[in-house]
Order: C-alpha cells, then structure tokens, then sequence
C-alpha cells in the first residue's frame, strides 16, 4: 500500500510525540482520531479533536484502545518499544519521521534516514508483521484529506 492509501484507511492513529504541533491537528483536522503519548509516563496520553472548528487538547491519561496507524517521531533506537506499542494496539503500520533532511540536517519536516538505518528498522518493524512507512511527511498528506470548506 501507498503511505496515502494507509493514511486513508486509518480512522484511529496514536502519536508518539512530533516535531510540531502540526502533526496532530493536520491529523484531526482531516478527521482521524488522534491521541498522543507526549511524555514518558503511563499517564502521558491526550486526545485532539477538533471542536467548533479549532483544536482542542484532552488530557485521557491512558492509551487508546486500539490504533491503526503508529506515528512515531522518535529515535530509531526506540524502535523495539514502538513495535510492541503498536503491535499491543492492533495497529497495522508504523509511521516514523526522522526530522532530518539529506546529510543529517535537522528539518521538522524531514523524513530522510541513513540507508542502514531504513534497512534495519524496516526489516525490525516488517519482521514483527507490520507495514513500516518513512515518508512523505504525514501532516503535507492528512492536509490533502482535510473536507472541503
């Protein structure tokens, strides 16, 4: 499947952590449910949804139930964690953005990784039975399923 045919048939997306704000209100805005783990702890769980038009953010304090799609802006090395996160909530693919452009260069939008990186964390996440997707950047994507104003 294309990165845009999994975005399309997620209706639920757990996000850990992001480079901006952007990610999960392009997310909600194009009508996911998102929650976000942005924290280390247990608790460090909140939903965004839009409301009366603009975003807004509630603490859950647990995960959602169940996922379809993991986004993960986090360090390859944190991949293991990501699979059984995922893998827990039934999820089919994992989303990771390295936030680097070409070269190493810090891009908040940048989705380029090493090619031994991506070989190794493809054959990680594919190895555990899940779709493993790298780019485009996912918030460019969710825009271009926003409704029609």
């Amino acid at each position: 499947m294309t990165a845009s045919e999994v975005l399309k048939s997620a209706r639920r997306i757990l996000v850990v952590d992001f480079p901006s704000p952007d990610v999960p209100y392009a997310l909600a805005l194009a009508g996911f449910e998102v929650v976000v783990k942005g924290g280390p702890g247990p608790e460090d769980y909140s939903a965004y949804e839009v409301l009366d038009g603009k975003i807004e953010t509630r603490h859950t304090g647990y995960p959602p139930q169940k996922a379809d799609l993991v986004y993960a802006y986090r360090p390859l090395t944190e991949i293991q964690q990501i699979i059984a996160m995922a893998k827990e909530l039934q999820a089919k693919t994992i989303w990771t953005q390295s936030g680097l452009r070409r070269a190493g260069i810090r891009d908040p939008k940048g989705c380029w990784l090493a090619t031994g990186d991506l070989i190794v964390a493809r054959s990680m996440i594919q190895s555990a039975g899940l779709a493993f997707i790298t780019e485009p950047y996912i918030a460019d994507l969710a825009r271009q399923l926003w409704p029609a104003s």
